[in-house]
């Protein structure tokens, strides 16, 4: 491929306005530029599982200043039916979500009872303390061993409180297992956790009725879906909601769940009230009433021959989806799908059950079920070489699909519906090129020296494999200025993942253009209707494809219009710095500006550059100006659907110290070896991952959601929330990237976000047990965590060992 920006170093584009606080988020929207701007409040339940026997609104109704108060007898049609199920799986045999105000029961503490709308947000929430709400209490169920149990059930019409099931099988693993000649067992668990963005959900709405429109302000990520969620909720067409997507302070997945309540309640109070109306939820709310992740608990069994490969591997585990599941069963098809990493057992089962808890809903969060399941199978990959007394490296290589192997089908379904086909990799070169990034080889001379001054080392290393790019689609439309700068619009939208600055980058190739001369819009719904949104690492695979296409097509049209005005071959032109010149005649060209304007042949001339464009000017006067083909204007509008996904991968390995006093962990060295096949620009991967083990280091040492019995949420503010400081974050992360292009989309793209979080758990859980000496099971392990296994393993009798235990 040969490029000018493409692979090149550019800064930012976005970080200049953003950094000098000129973002414009929702909370934005509006101030000082929409008179009577109303604010809205919610009033949540206090309790995690009760009936609503009598909600009283007599004590708001004539507080001044409030204009309206709704609960769920006050909504009609579909906006009183419950909020959709957006992904159907024919697995998710009970499948339930919310209304957008509670109906007769509520099933998690933060679920929204009654909307009110004042003149200011403050009023607004004084006027939420007066409702009062008469509950019947009924049991709470908190945690999948309750669920799982089913003593008690969250919703009366699902047995044993279980929404899924799901089997996927390759070969017969049981028999396999049973037969191996090693054989082992493990437990293993991932607690909660959640997105927490720096900015929470938030949402504004105008209506216009002198032309019977929506706009619609959102922190999302799909405009388009809550686009097309309010239409059909509101009984409106869908060209008559546009909705906007501003600056969106993070996302993480908590944003690609759709529609929250507030996104409809917001633009019903704007339409019936006449004015417009915000919403901004605030940090208590997100804790209690967006979405968590991660909590899961699986059971493996593993049989292997005495070389460490994989003979079967048969997987059972449990997925907690909180009170209602709005998002399907994405998450534990993901972790049961990408749980085999690089790795290519000869028999595979995995089952799972998805259930329901009186706990918030679980939506994807930045991994999105891979952290889990390279957890399990990497946490496996560490049992087998403790067991044969092998180097853990050493029984990674010998399971790997190798680089000849490649389409490599698992014969599963993935998350898309399409077979589990990876697409390329080079996994014994990355594996080599993480040795010696870490200094694998020449750790336990380093150990040696530590333990000489009474200090414990240990090495983690963790292999991951992720699906990216997932369709269904993405479009793109381009257009090229009479002013020669070019418009770019797609649909996806932005969290700051650079999409302004890559996507520019993908255009000013194509188009012989400065960098500086593209603009680059997304998520308004008024410049790209169509769209899916921002999720999976799909931006750069998706969007970037579709930009790449739309790009082609412009540059198409460019050449034949510039030909006819140059009276030269396409195939003797080219474009660069903004022109068309004829190649080897440097006097012969037109900038990029010219070609637009003879592009679109004009009645009349309004400046001096349209007269080279009026019907008198313009072409043979033998045809007509608008070849029957054609279409006025200098544009390009295209859309890529993939067969499938892409599998981008990576490795990465920590060197930590545990404090022997008090079981605090240090990171020393923390190591990336990344493919995400060609790379657009390599300083924004790198910000990626550095983000992405940033986060992942929080979930795997400090961050969870703490629930008691009764379904309280005990950590719902960030004095009890704990994340890691830039103090526990390593100053410095070694990265190395391998480049095995993926053969399903014209740039030969595989997605990027999410990789640098989803071995984190695996990377830590093997370098605290190679530091202490017996296993590591659960995780995020707190140093008060660490203390407790250190107590437990002294206690043990010394024949117990540290090593899983071998079936006979």
């Amino acid at each position: 491929m040969t490029t000018k920006m493409f692979g090149t170093k550019v800064q930012r584009v976005e970080d200049q306005r953003l950094l000098r606080g000129q973002g414009r988020y929702v909370d934005d929207v509006g101030v000082g530029a929409f008179p009577g701007m109303l604010h809205a409040a919610v009033l949540r339940s206090p309790h995690a599982h009760a009936r609503i026997v009598d909600i009283d609104v007599a004590d708001v109704l004539d507080v001044e200043g409030v204009h309206a108060v709704w609960t769920h007898e006050d909504l009609a049609d579909a906006m009183a039916e419950p909020l959709p199920l957006l992904i159907p799986h024919d697995a998710l045999t009970h499948g339930r979500t919310q209304y957008a105000l509670a109906r007769d029961e509520v099933n998690y503490v933060g679920e929204a009872i009654a909307f009110v709308v004042a003149d200011d947000r403050y009023l607004a929430e004084d006027a939420v303390e007066r409702i009062r709400v008469t509950y019947d209490f009924l049991p709470a169920v908190v945690g999948i061993e309750a669920a799982r149990a089913a003593t008690h059930l969250v919703h009366d019409d699902v047995p044993g409180n279980v929404g899924a099931r799901l089997d996927q099988h390759v070969g017969d693993a049981p028999a396999a297992v049973a037969a191996a000649p090693h054989r082992l067992e493990l437990d293993l668990t991932i607690e909660r956790s959640a997105c927490t963005p720096l900015e929470g959900r938030g949402t504004v709405a105008r209506w216009d009725p002198d032309t019977s429109r929506l706009q619609v302000w959102t922190s999302t990520q799909t405009s388009t879906g809550v686009r097309a969620a309010v239409a059909a909720k509101l009984g409106l067409d869908l060209g008559q909601v546009d909705v906007i997507t501003p600056d969106v302070g993070g996302g993480f997945g908590v944003k690609i769940n759709h529609p929250w309540p507030e996104e409809l309640l917001v633009p019903l109070a704007a339409k019936a009230l006449g004015r417009p109306v915000k919403f901004t939820e605030d940090r208590r709310e997100h804790f209690i009433s967006s979405a968590h992740e991660r909590g899961q608990v699986h059971h493996v069994e593993v049989g292997f021959d005495d070389d460490g490969r994989l003979l079967g591997l048969d997987v059972e585990f449990w997925h907690d989806h909180g009170a209602y599941s709005p998002y399907g069963l994405i998450v534990p098809i993901i972790t049961s799908t990408q749980l085999l990493g690089p790795y290519k057992p000869d028999n595979y089962r995995v089952r799972f059950e998805s259930l329901y808890t009186n706990t918030v809903i679980v939506t994807p969060y930045r991994g999105a079920g891979r952290p889990q399941g390279c957890y399990v199978m990497e946490r496996t990959m560490d049992a087998i070489a403790a067991h044969l007394g092998k180097d853990r490296a050493e029984v990674r290589a010998a399971n790997f699909i190798q680089p000849d192997e490649f389409p490599y089908d698992h014969q599963m379904v993935f998350q898309d519906g399409r077979p589990l086909i990876y697409d390329s990799g080079d996994y014994p070169t990355m594996l080599e090129k993480i040795k010696a990034l870490v200094g694998w080889d020449d750790f336990e001379t380093v150990r040696a020296e530590a333990a000489a001054e009474g200090r414990r080392l240990g090495i983690g290393l963790a292999c991951y494999v992720e699906g990216t790019g997932v369709g269904p689609y993405e479009g793109a439309h381009v257009h090229i200025e009479t002013s020669g700068r070019v418009k770019v619009a797609t649909g996806l939208t932005s969290q700051g993942q650079g999409h302004q600055t890559v996507f520019a980058q993908l255009v000013a190739d194509v188009l012989g253009v400065p960098f500086e001369d593209v603009d680059v819009v997304t998520g308004d719904t008024r410049r790209m209707p169509y769209a899916v949104g921002t999720f999976a690492s799909r931006a750069a695979v998706m969007s970037g494809s579709a930009i790449h296409l739309a790009a082609t097509r412009a540059k198409e049209k460019v050449l034949r219009i510039a030909a006819d005005a140059l009276e030269a071959d396409e195939d003797d032109l080219e474009l660069v710095d903004g022109e068309v010149r004829v190649k080897g005649a440097p006097g012969s060209s037109m900038s990029l500006g010219t070609v637009a304007v003879l592009s679109n042949p004009l009645r009349y001339a309004f400046d001096e550059a349209s007269k080279s464009a009026t019907q008198f000017s313009v072409g043979d006067p033998g045809r007509p100006p608008v070849a029957e083909d054609d279409e006025p204007g200098l544009e390009g509008k295209d859309f890529y659907s993939p067969e499938r996904s892409t599998f981008a991968s990576g490795m990465h390995a920590a060197i930590v110290e545990t404090d022997p006093v008090t079981a605090e962990v240090r990171i020393l060295q923390y190591a990336v070896v990344h493919d995400c096949g060609h790379i657009i620009n390599p300083m924004i991967v790198e910000g990626q991952i550095h983000g992405g083990v940033a986060q992942g280091i929080g979930g795997a040492l400090y961050e969870r959601m703490v629930y008691d019995a009764s379904g309280q949420l005990l950590n719902a503010s960030f004095m009890d929330f704990l994340m890691p400081y830039v103090t526990e974050v390593p100053d410095g992360i070694d990265i190395d990237h391998l480049e095995t292009p993926s053969p399903l989309n014209p740039l030969g793209l595989k997605g990027a976000g999410e990789a640098g979080v989803i071995p984190s758990s695996a990377v830590f859980a093997a370098a605290i047990e190679d530091a202490e000496g017996f296993p590591v099971t659960a995780m995020p392990i707190s140093p008060s965590e660490l203390f407790e296994l250190r107590r437990q393993h002294a206690s043990q009798p010394a024949s117990q060992g540290p090593a899983p235990e071998e079936q006979s």
